[in-house]
């Protein structure tokens, strides 16, 4: 191999490692960053404006469960036409007797109100039920919203690494085309055999099969960056991992996502739900107290022309003795409802122990891969150089250069990869924490306050249209 030659392979080979940078070096000023991305799907992402629009619907249950304290008032009017032939017994004579007909239309209208007084504090407690669903349907919010985050980090991770690892193939294959020439330069001036042309041949065949698939996976990771954000990655910073939020022990971390993880908080709202329930169902085995009120205006209702105005007042009470079971079997079922709540809610506790714990797990893993990465790659290149230059003198083959070259490529890949993995996982750290979300992460987003709209309708009396205006 002639200096010349030699020179343009290193100059090859330091194109590929350059790529192995792109994960770490400095950003454009023009170059999305993963914040930016972050903030976009938090803004564009379908699943989360879904799971807001269903907080929205829990809301309304609020308004409902309220309706239980307000009275119900009702209209009716009702029209008929009546036709009589009655016999009156005697013979039909001019002044009288025989058949008598007689036609009239009775009509009226009315108003009848019903305002509960005492169910049981079924109402109150159907409220406070409600009350505690949107809660929960908050919370189950906030671990879409960290889901999305992370799908988005991850996306953006997966983009960065493959963009990298097209490089680092994309070189390869230039770097293998030259080592051939090299080799059939070599061959022609009889220093190898055809042998090390055909390992030559056959490894770039490999190389340019890898480069393909190196391809395919980006184009697979554009896609799925595309429907998490919701635009096509066009030129991305490197993105670095939460550092500032990741405590120093793994104990530290289990504490936080216990008392922090909105996934448990969720659960615990549940629980709430389900024993307000049961005081619900045992509410149908108290009395009921009520008072209704009704004023009706009748015309033509014995005779053609006559008219009546009545109204009353009624205070009712209504003991329940004996339903059937019903009440009783609604009772029982919803206590072991609110049993199999609370085993869900311990549960998820195990869950989100384990997710921190494997989490920090893959966070220490990827640290120590970055670090072995690092080192095999100064250990391969340093091989790389001590092989081209053993082979220039005849005491290497091409097959041993093109295997060092192989583990050089290898090592950049891994250390690709360890870099994508300790942001990702950094990223996984803090979602198992129950800390990935807008606020902490700082993105500059109009945070979505579900708190308005439930101000807006829980003490809505009418109305159809929503507060958005639809």
């Amino acid at each position: 191999m002639n200096e010349k030659n030699s020179k343009k392979t290193y100059r090859l080979l330091f194109g590929a490692m350059t790529s192995v940078l792109v994960l770490m070096g400095a950003s454009g000023a023009s170059a999305e960053t993963l914040e930016s991305a972050l903030a976009r799907a938090y803004g564009n992402n379908p699943d989360l404006n879904a799971q807001r629009a269903g907080v929205r619907v829990r809301d309304e249950d609020v308004a409902q469960a309220k309706s239980g304290y307000r009275p119900r008032i009702t209209g009716t009017a009702d029209i008929g036409r009546t036709f009589v032939d009655a016999d009156t017994g005697r013979p039909r004579t001019p002044f009288g007797g025989g058949n008598t007909i007689s036609r009239s239309t009775p009509r009226g209208f009315g108003v009848e109100i019903n305002q509960p007084i005492f169910d049981g504090f079924q109402t109150s407690n159907r409220v406070r039920a409600a009350e505690s669903g949107v809660l929960g349907s908050r919370e189950q919010l906030n671990t879409t919203e960290q889901s999305v985050l992370l799908d988005a980090a991850t996306a953006y991770m997966d983009v960065l690494r493959d963009t990298a690892i097209l490089d680092l193939q994309r070189n390869n294959v230039e770097v293998i085309d030259e080592q051939l020439r090299q080799t059939r330069d070599r061959f022609n001036v009889g220093e190898v055999t055809r042998t090390d042309v055909a390992q030559a041949e056959a490894r770039l065949a490999a190389s340019r099969s890898e480069a393909s698939l190196a391809e395919a996976n980006l184009r697979n990771s554009i896609a799925t960056y595309r429907q998490v954000v919701g635009i096509e990655p066009q030129r991305l910073a490197p993105g670095r991992p939460l550092d500032a939020l990741t405590p120093r022990s793994v104990d530290a971390a289990v504490k936080v996502a216990l008392n922090e993880h909105p996934a448990i908080k969720a659960r615990q709202h549940a629980v709430d739900v389900a024993e307000l329930q049961v005081k619900v169902a045992q509410g149908a085995l108290a009395p009921q107290l009520g008072v209704a009120g009704s004023v009706d205006q009748r015309y033509d209702r014995q005779a053609v022309g006559d008219s009546a105005l009545s109204a009353s007042v009624v205070a009712r009470l209504t003991v329940p003795i004996y339903e059937g079971g019903q009440a009783y079997a609604a009772t029982r079922q919803a206590k072991e409802e609110a049993g199999q709540r609370r085993l869900e809610a311990d549960s998820v506790r195990d869950q989100v122990r384990a997710a921190v714990q494997s989490s920090w797990g893959r966070l220490e893993a990827a640290r120590a891969q970055i670090q072995a990465a690092q080192a095999q790659i100064d250990a391969a290149e340093t091989a790389l150089s001590g092989v081209r230059e053993e082979a220039r003198v005849g005491q290497r083959t091409t097959l041993d250069v093109l295997n060092a070259q192989q583990e050089l490529l290898t090592a950049r890949v891994n250390l690709i990869q360890a870099q994508r993995d300790r942001v990702v996982a950094s990223y996984s750290l803090v979602n198992a924490m129950g800390r990935l979300n807008s606020r902490a992460l700082a993105l500059k987003v109009n945070h979505y306050s579900p708190k308005i709209h439930y101000d807006q309708v829980k003490d809505l009396w009418i109305g159809t249209s929503t507060p958005d205006g639809r």
